[in-house]
């Protein structure tokens, strides 16, 4: 397949569980305030919303309720793909972090190796995530193996050969996290080298090095990138977006300068195999 010849498949993160109102005061807090950002994400070129789940105070959290109350206000105007977290906090137990499956999304990401994150240590055993494989495919959701380094690469790999995960794989690269691979251009191909040729790989970068590691991804032929107050509020160095949706429409601008298109929801659901069962 050449380079430009399917759309790009552009995911909104609205909130993770690091950013908070400190760094933006537009963080979104609760379910409400989550589906909104999400649905102007959405109007503006996003067709995956991956979602994190936090109290009305911003701790994160892995309630379902929390979950649930997000994607029904999402679902009732969009069919765009939902996507919920498996990483939670990293204060968080498997069980804790994989509650959110409970909703039924249409996909959900997944761990494939432990990590320091920042000052702090990520706990993904490999049973762990065997068992939050084995859960998620159980109620039909797609898995999206998270990338933060080269051995989580060779982890999936080894899953996918074992049958615990399912081809064709479905990765996000995550370039810049304190602890994980660098945010350079060579650790793309670092990341995609241990798997299969038939993979669909997005890329996220964290903070100042998204925008030049996503327009070369999307030159490389990424099926997708992911933008959002989880992983960056900033436009350009010293201006913060005005909302997540502003960086989805930034990202969506610049993928059609480099000369691709963007995916629709249907679209994304079709190239992912995603149906609207859930």
């Amino acid at each position: 397949m050449k380079w430009d010849e399917s759309p790009v498949i552009v995911t909104v993160a609205p909130v993770g569980a690091e950013v908070t109102r400190d760094n933006h005061p537009r963080v979104p807090y609760t379910p409400e305030e989550i589906a909104a950002s999400s649905l102007e994400a959405i109007a503006v070129g996003a067709a995956v919303v991956h979602l994190h789940a936090r109290e009305p105070d911003g701790t994160p959290s892995g309630d379902p309720a929390l979950f649930a109350e997000a994607i029904q206000l999402i679902r009732k105007t969009s069919d765009a793909i939902i996507m919920v977290s498996t990483g939670g906090a990293v204060w968080m137990t498997i069980e804790e972090r994989t509650r959110s499956l409970e909703t039924n999304p249409d996909m959900c990401s997944l761990e494939t190796g432990s990590m320091n994150f920042g000052d702090d240590l990520f706990l993904t055993s490999r049973p762990d995530s065997i068992t939050s494989a084995k859960m998620a495919y159980a109620r039909g959701i797609t898995p999206e193996i998270e990338l933060f380094d080269v051995g989580h690469a060779v982890a999936a790999a080894r899953m996918l050969r074992e049958g615990h995960l399912r081809a064709p794989l479905n990765v996000n690269l995550v370039l810049g996290v304190p602890g994980g691979i660098d945010p350079e251009p060579e650790a793309i191909s670092a990341l995609l080298r241990p798997l299969p040729d038939n993979v669909r790989w997005s890329v996220t970068a964290i903070g100042r090095h998204q925008r030049r590691l996503l327009a070369l991804a999307v030159l490389m032929g990424a099926t997708g990138v992911r933008v959002g107050f989880e992983d960056n509020v900033y436009l350009r160095k010293g201006q913060r977006a005005g909302s997540n949706a502003e960086l989805v429409s930034d990202i969506c601008g610049l993928i059609k300068e480099v000369g691709r298109r963007i995916a629709s929801p249907q679209e994304a659901r079709n190239l992912l195999c995603i149906s609207k069962e859930n």
